[in-house]
């Protein structure tokens, strides 16, 4: 991690590493389990915590961790073993104690987009189990973050609502 952010260090959107789906994650439908997805996204999520400095060793050190207060996910197309995969990150808004942020599992090779997984977190202190405010170096590295994600379009997914169009309720 660069301890010093500069807006030219900010991924538009942040891409995390390759991502390997593992063959024991394949349900009887030929594609990647709905469970899996949220355990594709999790791992993912560490990436996206080292960039914004809050990685395993600033926890260690300031005693703190990140817990997911609420979350969502969209599938958009179904996802085999073999497909080549990544995730991007785009944050979309924080204060000293949250991160709100969404995720895309996209296709490498040809772009198409897979589900997203949408997210709030709060920082908390390991030793009071309470949320507490960010380091400053994390924040000046989300200001800066946040400064360059905001040319980003907001993703339709983002705050979607579930429930049938109809809006009757279900009939049973």
């Amino acid at each position: 991690m660069n301890p010093v952010m500069r807006l030219t260090d900010v991924q538009t959107p942040f891409v995390g590493p390759p991502v390997e789906l593992k063959p024991e994650w394949i349900d009887y439908n030929g594609h990647l389990n709905a469970g899996f997805f949220f355990v594709v996204f999790d791992e993912a999520v560490a990436h996206w915590l080292d960039f914004i400095g809050l990685g395993f060793d600033h926890k260690a050190e300031h005693r703190v961790t990140t817990f997911s207060v609420e979350g969502h996910i969209t599938f958009e197309r179904e996802v085999h073993v073999d497909d080549p995969l990544e995730i991007r990150t785009q944050l979309l808004g924080w204060d000293v104690k949250k991160i709100h942020y969404i995720n895309f599992m996209h296709h490498r090779a040809e772009g198409w987009l897979a589900a997203t997984n949408e997210l709030l977190t709060m920082h908390i202190s390991t030793e009071s189990r309470r949320s507490a405010p960010m380091a400053d170096s994390v924040q000046h590295r989300l200001g800066l973050i946040a400064e360059a994600h905001s040319e980003l379009p907001v993703p339709a997914q983002v705050g979607r609502v579930i429930g049938l169009r109809s809006g009757r309720p279900a009939s049973g």
